[in-house]
């Protein structure tokens, strides 16, 4: 696979690429905890909405190692491989991220495979929640007009 360089803000991410990011579904679930967001959020605020979808629990409700699982594991690894691909900006100091340009490449991908996704789950709730429509919803007008 093509290794992931920081100097790829504003450049055309390859299939590769963007099949390595969205390969691992707690970098999904990042980036699902990401849209939307106006401006940087606290990583720690991520974490906690991430490790609550994943036991479907709500944040609130997550265990301590659960969440400090997923935290340690965006530090270290999935933060960073986004940052490097440019998909995300990464405040270090602030502890901070936020989705960047190159984001929008990923974006048609993750539609797709939010499909794998438990109907039940309390991310999905969220997800249909997200927006007018919900992104679930959407996935679900596209896939009604493709078959008329």
């Amino acid at each position: 696979m093509a290794a992931l360089g920081s100097d790829q803000d504003d450049q055309e991410l390859s299939a590769d690429t963007i099949l390595e990011l969205l390969a691992n579904r707690r970098r999904r679930y990042l980036l699902y905890a990401l849209r939307g967001q106006e401006g940087p959020i606290e990583l720690s605020r991520v974490a906690e909405q991430v490790a609550g979808w994943e036991h479907d629990v709500p944040p609130d409700e997550v265990a301590k190692n659960e969440y400090k699982s997923v935290y340690v594991s965006s530090v270290q690894c999935h933060v960073p491989k986004l940052a490097d691909a440019g998909v995300v900006d990464h405040d270090e100091e602030n502890h901070t991220v936020v989705l960047s340009d190159n984001f929008k490449q990923l974006e048609p991908y993750l539609r797709i495979v939010v499909k794998d996704e438990p109907e039940n789950s309390t991310l999905h709730a969220a997800l249909e929640a997200e927006s007018e429509g919900g992104l679930i919803g959407q996935i679900r007008e596209n896939v009604a007009r493709l078959k008329h």
